[in-house]
C-alpha cells in the first residue's frame, strides 16, 4: 500500500484510535493538529487534549492553533505539503483555503450514517432519539456542515439500554478501521464517491441545558432514552426538594398509563424507585444529589427521605 503524508486533526478520545490506526499503518504523519491545552478539573490547571497526549506518546509534532482559518496557520500547513488532511472531532470548521490545500483532499470521520444527524453530538442524538442502528461515515469534506461526499460506511446496532457512553467507545474503534480501509482506497485511486441525499438529512444540535432537563410528560421510553443518552455526559437532571438531581440509569417498568400524575413518585423501593410519567412508568436505579457523588437509588430514599407521592419537577 502506498504511505501518505498525512496532516491529521482532532481533540477529543473519540479521535485517538484513528490516529493510534495510522500510526500502525506506518503513514508519515507530518504534524497533529488539535485544540489548545485547556483549563480542567477543580484546580482549573491547563491540560492537553487526548489526541494531544497521543501525538506525544507517538512522538509526533503537535500544532495548537487558537484559530485555523488565519492566514499564518494556513501558509504553516500550506509548507508541509501534506498529501491528505484528515479530521476526526477537530473543533474548528476548516476553511476553503485548507479544503483546498491538499492534493487528495480532506477526509472527515463523522459518527453516523449520513445525511442522518449531521452535526455536533450525533452518537447523544441517536440514543435519545431511541435509534435502533447507527454507524460511521468516512466523507470528502466540503465547506458544508458533514455534506461532503460519502467514501465508506459501516453500521451497528443500538441496544435497548445502551449508553452513549458504551456507544462512543463502539463507534470509535470502528472509525479508526473504517478510517484505514478508506485510506486504503484513497491511495490506490478506486475511493467510491456517493452524493449524500439532503432530503434525508437531521442535525444533531448542540446540547443545552434544557436538553437535559427530564420532561415527566414524554413517555417512560422517551424519558429512558435521555437518561442513556446523556450518560456519561452531561447528564439527565429532574429536581427534588428544589435541588437538582441527576439520573444517571433508569428501566422502563411499564409502557402502561397507571394512576399518578406525570412526575409522580409511584414506589419506593429498597433498591429503587419508580416515577409515573405521561405514558408508563420509569424506574429510577442509579442518581446523583446536586454536589454529590453518584450513588443507587435505594441509598438516595434512605439518605433524602423521598416518599410515595412526591412530585420531581
Amino acid at each position: 500500500m502506498n504511505k501518505l503524508k498525512i496532516v491529521y486533526m482532532g481533540t477529543p478520545d473519540f479521535a485517538v484510535p484513528c490516529l493510534d490506526k495510522l500510526v500502525q499503518e506506518a503513514h508519515e504523519i507530518l504534524a497533529v493538529v488539535t485544540q489548545p491545552d485547556r483549563p480542567k478539573g477543580r484546580g482549573r490547571k491547563l491540560a492537553p487534549s487526548p489526541v494531544k497526549e497521543a501525538a506525544i506518546r507517538h512522538e509526533l509534532p503537535v500544532l495548537q492553533p487558537e484559530k485555523i482559518k488565519t492566514p499564518e496557520f494556513v501558509a504553516e500547513l500550506k509548507a508541509l505539503n501534506p498529501d491528505i488532511i484528515i479530521v476526526v472531532a477537530f473543533g474548528q470548521i476548516l476553511s476553503s483555503a485548507i479544503l483546498e490545500l491538499p492534493k487528495l483532499g480532506c477526509i472527515n470521520v463523522h459518527a453516523s450514517l449520513l445525511p442522518a444527524y449531521r452535526g455536533a453530538a450525533p452518537i447523544h442524538w441517536a440514543v435519545i432519539n431511541g435509534e435502533q442502528v447507527t454507524g460511521v461515515t468516512t466523507m470528502y469534506m466540503d465547506v458544508g456542515l458533514d455534506t461532503g461526499d460519502m467514501i465508506l460506511k459501516e453500521e451497528i446496532p443500538i441496544s435497548a439500554d445502551q449508553t452513549t457512553g458504551e456507544l462512543y467507545e463502539q463507534l470509535n474503534l470502528l472509525g479508526a478501521e473504517l478510517l484505514a480501509k478508506t485510506i486504503e482506497l484513497i491511495a490506490t485511486g478506486e475511493a467510491p464517491r456517493t452524493v449524500q441525499d439532503n432530503s434525508q438529512a437531521s442535525y444533531a444540535k448542540l446540547l443545552t441545558r434544557e436538553t437535559e432537563s427530564i420532561n415527566w410528560q414524554a413517555s417512560a421510553q422517551q424519558v429512558h432514552n435521555l437518561v442513556r443518552g446523556l450518560n456519561p455526559w452531561p447528564g439527565a437532571y429532574c429536581h427534588h426538594d428544589g435541588k437538582n438531581l441527576k439520573v444517571w440509569r433508569t428501566r422502563v417498568e411499564s409502557a402502561q398509563t397507571v394512576a399518578g400524575k406525570p412526575g409522580q413518585v409511584v414506589v419506593v423501593g429498597e433498591h429503587s424507585f419508580k416515577v409515573a410519567t405521561v405514558k408508563g412508568v420509569v424506574e429510577i436505579l442509579e442518581v446523583q444529589p446536586e454536589s454529590k457523588k453518584r450513588m443507587s437509588a435505594g441509598e438516595y430514599v434512605r439518605g433524602y427521605g423521598l416518599n410515595v407521592g412526591e412530585i420531581l419537577g
